[in-house]
This record gives C-alpha cells, structure tokens and sequence, in this order.
C-alpha cells in the first residue's frame, strides 16, 4: 500500500483563513443539526394533532420537507470537514506522493468548479422566486425564497470549505486525500499541527 488513510477532521496548522472556514462550517452543521431537530419535533407534534386529537395539519408536513432539504445543503460543508462524503481512495492509494497532489489539484479544482456552477444557478433560482414573490400553492402558501435560500447559502458555504481544503494541501498543512507516506513522519502524530 502506498500510503495510510487518515480521517481526521481538516487540519487548520493556526491559519486564519482555514479557522475561519472551520468555525463557519461547524456553525452550518449545528445549525444542520437544529433543523433535523426541528423537523422530528414537527413531525412528533403532525403526528398527535392527526392522530390523537383527529385534528387536520396545514404547515406541518411542507415545513418538515423545506427543514430537511435546508438541513442537508448547509450540512454539506460540516461534512466535507469531517471528511464525511463518500471517498474511493484506491486510485490515491496507488500512486506515488507527487501524483496524489496533482490529482488533488485536479479533483478540487473541478469540485470547485462544479459547485461554483452549483451556486450560481442556486443564486438565481432563489432570486426569482424573491423577486417575483413566488409562494407555495399549498394552504400555508410560504414564500419560497425562504426555503430556497438553502440553495446559494449552503452551496456557498460548501465552496469556502472546498476552498480552505485546496489551500490547505497547498499550504502543506494537509496530505493530498489525507493520505502520507509511510516513509515521511506524520506531522500530527509528532504534535507539530
């Protein structure tokens, strides 16, 4: 094998920058985290209006959809810090340590540039349905901009975390794929990150 997995959460080394993106994209997944709450305890509560009392819902079942939607989009980049999305390492695995980083550039850069387009049309389906006062054509008729801002916001956020995890490659702060040599001495087990 050509190298160790590591599957530490992303390395800072004490740069600003990647502190910054770290405590902005752990916010976003507690604030992920509190959506997912949301969402069970207006489902527990659809539940007992429905079923204990026999009563009708409006806004339940619209509110918990646009909860786990949001939850899953600004989750995205706390789990792009945890290293949390699914990750075929075989092809990283078998290279040599200067092919591992160019095929880092080469995957974040697309990544960047995937999710870049991601956000732009993100951005401009939110903006449409603000500026053409789009609502839902359900009892509760939300203004779907709110839902929507999941779109822009959490793609944004994904784009800094995958930002902050090229520069950290770059920096030297992080191993390409989170992988090392076993022939190099890991930084993070001498205490030098």
């Amino acid at each position: 094998m050509a190298g160790n997995l590591n599957t530490s959460v992303a390395q800072t080394g004490g740069n600003p920058f990647l502190r910054f993106v770290a405590a902005v994209s752990t916010l976003a997944g507690w604030m992920s985290a509190g959506m997912i709450v949301a969402a069970v305890a207006i489902t527990c509560q659809m539940i007992f209006i429905r079923f204990v009392m026999n009563g009708s819902t409006i806004w339940q079942t619209e509110a918990v959809i646009y909860l786990v939607i949001a939850a899953t989009l600004l989750g995205l980049p706390y789990v792009q810090r945890l290293r949390g999305h699914v990750n075929v390492d075989l092809v990283p695995i078998w290279l040599s340590p200067r092919l591992r980083f160019a095929l880092f550039i080469v995957t974040m850069s697309m990544s960047i540039l995937i999710v870049s387009v991601m956000l732009y049309y993100g951005y401009e389906y939110w903006h449409f349905a603000w500026e053409r006062g789009w609502r839902s054509d359900t009892v509760w008729g939300v203004r779907l901009w709110i839902p929507y801002l999941a779109l822009p916001v959490g793609f944004a956020l994904l784009l800094l975390q995958l930002i902050a995890d090229l520069v950290a490659v770059l920096l030297r702060i992080e191993n390409p794929f989170g992988l090392h040599d076993p022939d190099e001495p890991d930084a993070r087990a001498a205490g030098d990150l």
